[in-house]
């Protein structure tokens, strides 16, 4: 059994941001091994978030960010369970984060489940003749387009988007990751994004 130190812990807490306790079981269940042990909190820290995901978020903050130079700005509403949470400066953070997102990677929408069905149906047929004109064969072309609607939704949904700081994980991970730091339900309910010119 390999000798789990405090600085391992240390690193694992700035990594996470989970707790001291669950830092030393995750390291002991994995015999020392912070990418494991990593692994492990990552999945802890999933199955909490999803237990929250019913709760009801009535509390939050409406964050901008305006970009050097004044050109491109964003505002989100981001909520919360609690104005407590909704007035610490991690919740904050989060709220600057996604707002930077939104103003550098434009999202028109917030989840899949806010596109109208009428634009996934449209999307799916350009992305159908794309494949067919490109010779695809009739019987792979669906899994393409599934493919490449896959990469639609990366490209106009926030929680599908690769965090611009670090592409390992999505905004909906991040998002998840501020979850079980705070321990409370998080939503992004509303984004705009300004642009001079646009």
């Amino acid at each position: 059994m390999a000798e789990i130190t405090t600085e391992m812990i240390k690193e694992l807490r700035a990594k996470t941001g989970a707790g001291i306790v669950d830092c030393k079981k995750a390291l002991q269940e994995s015999d020392g091994n912070v990418e494991k042990a990593l692994e492990i909190l990552r999945k802890k820290g999933a199955a909490k978030a999803a237990k929250k995901a019913d709760r009801t978020t009535a509390e939050g903050a409406v964050i901008s960010y305006i970009h050097a130079g004044g050109k491109v700005g964003a505002l989100i509403e981001i909520n919360c369970e609690t104005d407590f949470v909704a007035r610490t400066e991690d919740f904050k953070t989060l709220g600057h984060e996604v707002a930077m997102q939104v103003a550098a990677m434009g999202p028109k929408y917030v989840s899949r489940e806010e596109i109208p069905t009428e634009v996934i149906e449209k999307e799916k047929e350009i992305l159908k003749e794309q494949a067919l004109t490109e010779g695809k064969p009739e019987h792979i072309v669906e899994k393409i387009v599934e493919g490449r609607l896959n990469k639609f939704y990366s490209d106009n949904c926030l929680l599908d988007q690769l965090w611009i700081k670090d592409d390992s994980k999505t905004i909906a991970d991040l998002i998840k990751e501020y979850i079980t730091k705070l321990g409370e339900n998080i939503k992004v309910k509303r984004i705009c994004r300004f642009g001079v010119g646009e």
